[in-house]
């Protein structure tokens, strides 16, 4: 009796909520946070007025790529995220869905990014084609490389040599301030990340850049942010940006010093990990927000 009640109570996931699990829709700060920096790039690259039409391919196409990364990640590690806590209940993980309807999803995910990018220039089109190598085999770098989110930072880099491009059709030296910028970011949140799934990934034998760094992990996630704040106030200087991206760079800067701290504490709670890397999707928005102002007001 007891049984069939909590069986009514707790209908089967329908399928399109599994999918927008796999997909990671139902966890909306991944999915921005690879938007930002491309979403810098357009920006910055056109004085902070891209058309509107470049804005939605690049804001659709992030969406759609980073759709077709989480899926590829799920499928190399169907094996190993069962065995992780934060991960165990994912589509792939836990069988709610097959590895061929997984494969299906991904190509048309990938489809979806490659039918935006044919609206690029050659230059971008190609940077699209260069970047998919990395995004497929960012998961088989935890199996070889020491530090695999510098893997998963190239990635993120790529979102700015093509938003760049396609926004003015070269690169140009504050482009690549700014990709070091961005691969210098994404190397500290990810990093934070993966503090909070060390132990599993030790148990298992995953390299991440928390194992690499060990106990100097919070001062590598600090180094990092202070590089990414070099470099975007070398970027402001150089673009002549006004004062309102330096208040917003500032802000930004106090915020990562706040994150370092909270690092810096041995006994942090697992579920902080996990804020410190949302919060910095606020931080991005932030930032974009000052060089879009600092080119307008």
């Amino acid at each position: 009796m007891q049984l069939a009640m909590l069986t009514q109570s707790n209908p089967p996931e329908p399928i399109w909520q599994t999918i927008m699990r796999l997909l990671r829709w139902d966890k909306p700060a991944g999915r921005l946070i690879l938007m930002i920096p491309a979403l810098w790039a357009i920006f910055l690259a056109t004085n902070g007025t891209p058309p509107l039409s470049l804005i939605l391919v690049i804001v659709v196409g992030t969406l759609a790529t980073s759709a077709a990364g989480c899926v590829i990640n799920d499928l190399w590690d169907r094996d190993i995220d069962p065995e992780v806590e934060r991960t165990r209940t994912r589509p792939l993980a836990s069988r709610a869905l097959t590895v061929k309807t997984a494969i299906v999803i991904a190509g048309v995910a990938f489809a979806c990014a490659a039918g935006l990018a044919v609206y690029l220039n050659p230059l971008s089109f190609g940077l699209c084609v260069a970047a998919v190598p990395i995004i497929i085999g960012y998961p088989l770098a935890k199996r070889v490389f020491p530090i695999p989110q510098l893997v998963l930072s190239m990635a993120w880099g790529f979102a700015v040599l093509i938003s760049w491009t396609a926004a003015v059709g070269n690169l140009q030296t504050a482009t690549w301030f700014l990709w070091g910028a961005t691969v210098l970011w994404t190397l500290g949140f990810d990093t934070v990340y993966a503090m909070s799934d060390r132990d599993d990934d030790q148990r298992l034998g995953v390299n991440s850049s928390a194992i690499f760094f060990g106990e100097q992990s919070a001062n590598a996630v600090g180094i990092f942010f202070l590089g990414t704040a070099i470099l975007l106030g070398i970027l402001g200087l150089k673009l002549q940006l006004h004062w309102e991206y330096w208040l917003t760079l500032i802000i930004s800067i106090v915020l990562w010093s706040e994150q370092y701290s909270q690092l810096r504490n041995p006994d942090l709670p697992k579920p902080i990990y996990g804020k410190i890397f949302r919060n910095n999707v606020g931080i991005g928005f932030i930032l974009l927000a000052g060089m879009i102002t600092g080119f307008l007001l």
